[in-house]
């Protein structure tokens, strides 16, 4: 089985749920209190996993196949940026938290945003 079913697996887990919450604060995100926001974090995320489940590669460096559950929410959050940057948002000091926040997690765990592979 390959990592991203795995990890789309966990997603129905509570632990998902927990995972997220954790990763939102422990990094500063500044909606990490919005429950909303979390909810729709994680469906966006294992539907970003489902996508690589069918061969649909997301993060450039990650083959679809090996994409983990942190790397699926960094994309979530990256594309749903990426999509406001048209909209007037660019800029604002919640995008510029949430630029961080992108940054911030790659930084703390690149193993998540490479081939499993490549590690030693």
């Amino acid at each position: 089985m390959s990592i991203a079913s795995l990890s789309l697996k966990l997603t129905g887990l509570y632990e998902a749920e927990l995972l997220i919450e954790l990763m939102l604060r422990y990094w500063k995100h500044p909606f990490a209190d919005d429950v909303g926001f979390r909810s729709d974090l994680l469906e966006n995320a294992a539907e970003a996993l489902r996508m690589a489940v069918d061969g649909q590669s997301l993060i450039l460096d990650v083959p679809a196949k090996k994409m983990n559950l942190v790397a699926a929410v960094w994309y979530v959050e990256w594309a749903a940026l990426d999509a406001e940057g048209t909209g007037g948002l660019a800029g604002s000091p919640q995008s510029n938290q949430r630029k961080e926040w992108l940054e911030t997690v790659r930084r703390a765990v690149p193993s998540c945003f490479c081939s499993p592979d490549l590690l030693p």
